[in-house]
């Protein structure tokens, strides 16, 4: 089931976040770390009700985040559709202990329902460079990567921004 997620589910999704670093970190991947994801970033995504998460029997197994802001590091690259009407995804994070059992892509099809349903030109994304899996997950369900974008306290590497349209 997947539901709206409230600042009561904060706590639960920094469990899963710290646990999907951790898992990154080990493969490499540093994606994540103690700067982000955090507390403040899924406290406004519940106070503006952008957060989803994942329940599976009784417990949040994952998170997702379906916005409408734009943030600024997106304003250089070069949309496949306008910057007016479009759904933005952010710290999709499914426990390592439930990844490969399709429960990432039953978040980002939910997101992409809404964003359907809402008739939303487009999903709009970002995903790290050094995550190749992340990349071929999204490559797969038809997303076109169209430029990098930097977070300097999270990497020094660039991140992947991709667009789905339909």
């Amino acid at each position: 089931m997947i539901r709206k997620g409230t600042s009561n589910d904060i706590d639960s999704i920094l469990e899963i976040t710290k646990a999907c670093a951790a898992y990154m970190i080990g493969k490499n991947i540093f994606q994540w770390n103690e700067f982000y994801p955090n507390k403040q970033a899924f406290l406004k995504d519940a106070e503006s009700e952008a957060l989803y998460v994942l329940i599976i029997e009784n417990k949040i197994i994952g998170c997702i985040t379906i916005s409408t802001f734009m943030d600024k590091e997106y304003i250089p690259i070069n949309w496949l559709t306008p910057n007016e009407n479009n759904i933005y995804i952010h710290r999709l994070a499914v426990h390592p202990d439930f990844q490969g059992k399709g429960y990432a892509q039953q978040l980002i099809t939910f997101a992409e329902a809404y964003a359907k349903d809402n008739q939303f030109t487009s999903v709009r994304l970002d995903t790290f460079s050094q995550n190749k899996r992340n990349q071929k997950f999204y490559e797969l369900r038809g997303y076109q990567k169209l430029g990098d974008i930097f977070f300097p306290k999270q990497s020094k590497h660039p991140f992947h921004c991709y667009e789905l349209v339909w």
